[in-house]
């Protein structure tokens, strides 16, 4: 490949690690960084259900107040 990376390259820099680090660590540092996207995931979860209900709650108070102009 020209100026990619091959598999023979991301092994090499993996092998390194592993003797740089040691597997323990790298199973750690594995283990913090998924958890670190699951609640990354979760927060995301969240703040699209908050505005969710925002917009249902902005619909409910809409759709009142146009029954209430149409009363008068």
């Amino acid at each position: 490949m020209l100026g990619g990376i091959s598999i023979w390259q991301l092994l090499i820099v993996l092998a390194i690690l592993v003797l740089i680090f040691g597997t323990k660590k790298l199973k750690n540092l594995g283990g913090d960084l998924g958890g670190a996207v699951k609640g990354f995931k979760e927060a995301v979860n969240k703040e699209d259900e908050s505005e969710e209900s925002n917009m249902a709650q902005n619909k409910v108070i809409d759709s009142e107040s146009k029954k209430d102009d149409k009363s008068v």
